[in-house]
C-alpha cells in the first residue's frame, strides 16, 4: 500500500543494553497506531529508529519500508530525502528541539526550505497555516522559543512536523507537558491528520490519551511489544499484566478512597469541622502583567481533607501555592493556619514539588536531604538519623536508601523522598504542586495511593494542585477550579463533576483523560 510504514524485526542495542528487541509494526494511511508503555520500555528509541535517528545505537532490521521505498539500509542522504517530507517526528522535548536563537517561523519552515517545497512567499503562507492548525497565531512565526510557553513550544514542534504534509507522522509524548484541555486539542489535531490521510503513530506512557484517538494499540515493555490489537479489544480484554496495570492506573473512574494499585477500598480519614488552612481574598501582582496572577482567591483546607485545585497552565495555581507557603507575599488578602496569620506558617505547611530532583542539593545523600529538613524543624542532631528512618518508613522506603544519592533513584522513589522531607516538621497541611504529573501511570498510581494512606494515618490536610482533573477527582474530597487567577467554582468533588456551574469546569471534565 502506498505510504504504509512496515517494520519487521527491528532491534536497537546500546553497548550491552538491548533497547528494542525484535519488534514488528505496520501503520497505514488514515489510521492512528498507539504505542504505549512506561519510561524505558523502548518507545522513543523505536520512534527515532523509524526515522533514521537512532545512532549511535547498533540498529538492525529485516524490513523497513515506506510505501515502495526500502529504508532498511538507507544512507544518510537517502534518509534526508524522506525525513520531514514523507515521514516526520514531533518529539516531547520541545525546548531542546527548537533553536532558541531562531524565529519559530524559520524552525517550522525548515522542512519546506530543505526540500524546496515552493517559493519563499508560498512557504511563509504554509508555515502560518501550520501554526494556525495547531492553535497558534500566525504572528507566532516571529517569536523565538524562549518567548513561548511550554504548550506553545510543543505545538510549534508539531506544526514543524505537519507542515511538509508527511505520509507518516510520529508523535512522541507530544501531550505529556500539556494541560488537559490543550492535550485534547492536540489529540484532536492528530486524529484529523489521520482522517486527512496520514498514518499517525502516537507514542505515549498515557494509555488514556492513546485510547482517545487510536485505532490500534501496541503495548511495549522491556523493548518488546507484549500485546497489540484494536483499541477496543485491548481495553476490554487485556492479556498482559502490564496492560492491566496501565488500565487500572487511569484514575478518572476510581472512587475516592479506593486504591489504584490494589483496587481495595479504605475507610476515609476523619475530616475536621474547622479549617486548618485558610486563604482570604489573596491577590498577587507581577510587574509588567496587566492582570493579577492571583485575583482575590479564597480557599479552606481542613485536617484530614484533600482540596483539589485544578486549572489550565497559567491559571495561577502554583503562584497561589507560593503565597500560601509564604514564599511570596500577597499584595492583599490573608493566609491563616489554625486561625493565626504569621510568617511561621512555613513550618506548619509541607511542600511536595513537581520535580523533586531540581529541589534536592545534588551534593547530598537522601540522609542529607532529610537532615536538612529535620534541622529546620528543630529536631536535635542526635535524633535525626532515627527520625529520618521513620520518615522513609512512612513513605514505604527501606532505610538503606539513606546512603543513596537521589540521582540514583527512580522518579517515583525521588517523589517519595520529597514527601518524606515535607513530613519532617509534622506539618498540618501538605501543599502538593503537580506531584505526579511527571510520573509514569503506574508510578503515579502508587504515589497517589501513598498520599491517601498517609492522610489516613496522620490526619494531615492536603492541597493537591494539578491540571489533570482525573487525578483531582480520584484524590480529592472537594474541588476548587481556577481560571486567570480567580477561583471560579468550588464544591464537593462529585457534586461539581455531576453538575458543573462554570464553562471551564465543564471543558475540563470533557477533556479529562478517561477510558471508555
Amino acid at each position: 500500500m502506498s505510504g504504509a510504514l512496515t517494520v519487521r524485526n527491528l532491534r536497537v542495542r546500546f553497548g550491552s543494553h538491548v533497547a528494542v528487541d525484535g519488534i514488528d509494526l505496520e501503520v497505514v494511511p488514515g489510521e492512528v497506531l498507539g504505542i504505549v508503555g512506561e519510561s524505558g520500555s523502548g518507545k522513543s528509541v523505536t520512534a527515532r529508529a523509524l526515522i533514521g535517528l537512532a545512532s549511535p545505537g547498533d540498529v538492525s532490521v529485516d524490513r523497513l519500508t515506506l510505501g515502495d521505498t526500502n529504508l532498511a539500509s538507507a544512507s544518510e542522504a537517502q534518509w534526508r530525502s524522506v525525513r520531514g517530507r514523507r515521514i516526520a517526528l514531533a518529539q516531547q522535548d520541545a525546548l531542546g528541539a527548537l533553536d532558541p536563537l531562531r524565529r519559530i517561523g524559520n524552525e517550522v519552515g525548515d522542512v519546506l526550505r530543505l526540500h524546496r517545497l515552493g517559493p519563499r512567499e508560498a512557504r511563509r503562507t504554509r508555515v502560518e497555516d501550520a501554526l494556525q492548525t495547531t492553535g497558534l497565531r500566525p504572528d507566532t512565526s516571529r517569536a523565538r522559543a524562549p518567548q513561548l510557553s511550554g504548550g506553545m513550544r510543543q505545538r510549534a514542534v508539531l506544526a514543524g512536523a505537519l507542515v511538509g504534509g508527511p505520509e507518516i507522522l510520529l508523535a512522541d509524548e507530544v501531550t505529556t507537558a500539556l494541560d488537559t484541555t490543550l492535550r485534547q486539542r492536540v489529540l484532536d489535531l492528530l486524529r484529523r491528520a489521520a482522517d486527512d490521510g496520514a498514518g499517525v503513530v502516537l507514542i505515549s506512557h498515557d494509555l488514556a490519551s492513546v485510547a482517545a484517538i487510536a485505532d490500534r494499540v501496541a503495548v511495549m515493555a522491556h523493548g518488546r511489544i507484549i500485546e497489540s490489537g484494536p483499541t477496543s479489544s485491548i481495553l476490554s480484554a487485556p492479556e498482559a499484566a502490564q496492560t492491566r496495570e496501565l488500565i487500572a492506573s487511569v484514575p478518572w473512574a476510581v472512587p475516592r478512597g479506593t486504591a489504584l494499585v490494589s483496587g481495595h477500598p479504605s475507610p476515609p480519614a476523619a475530616i475536621s469541622p474547622e479549617p486548618v488552612l485558610e486563604a482570604s481574598e489573596v491577590t498577587v501582582h507581577f510587574p509588567g502583567l496587566a492582570r493579577p496572577a492571583v485575583d482575590r482567591a479564597s480557599l479552606q483546607v481542613a485536617a484530614g481533607e484533600t482540596l483539589g485545585l485544578v486549572g489550565e497552565s497559567g491559571s495561577g495555581k502554583s503562584t497561589l501555592a507560593r503565597a500560601l507557603l509564604g514564599v511570596l507575599r500577597p499584595d492583599s488578602g490573608e493566609v491563616r493556619v489554625d486561625g493565626r496569620p504569621g510568617s511561621r506558617r512555613g513550618s506548619q505547611l509541607g511542600f511536595v514539588p513537581q520535580d523533586p530532583a531540581a529541589s534536592f542539593d545534588p551534593r547530598l545523600t537522601v540522609a542529607g536531604v532529610l537532615n536538612e529538613a529535620l534541622a529546620v524543624a528543630g529536631v536535635p542532631r542526635r535524633d535525626r538519623r532515627h527520625r529520618g528512618a521513620e520518615l522513609l518508613e512512612a513513605v514505604r522506603m527501606p532505610t538503606a536508601v539513606l546512603s543513596e544519592s537521589p540521582r540514583n533513584l527512580s522518579g517515583g522513589q525521588r517523589q517519595r523522598v520529597a514527601i518524606a522531607r515535607a513530613l519532617a516538621a509534622r506539618p498540618r497541611v501538605l501543599v502538593c504542586d503537580e506531584p505526579v504529573s511527571a510520573l509514569d501511570p503506574t508510578v503515579q498510581a502508587t504515589v497517589l495511593d501513598l498520599l491517601d494512606a498517609l492522610q489516613r494515618e496522620t490526619g494531615v490536610g492536603m492541597l493537591l494542585i494539578s491540571h489533570d482533573l482525573g487525578v483531582i477527582r480520584h484524590a480529592s474530597d472537594r474541588i476548587a477550579v481556577m481560571r486567570e487567577g480567580r477561583i471560579v467554582e468550588t464544591g464537593p468533588t462529585e457534586a461539581v463533576i455531576a453538575a458543573p456551574t462554570h464553562h471551564l469546569t465543564a471543558a475540563l471534565i470533557d477533556a479529562a483523560p478517561k477510558l471508555g
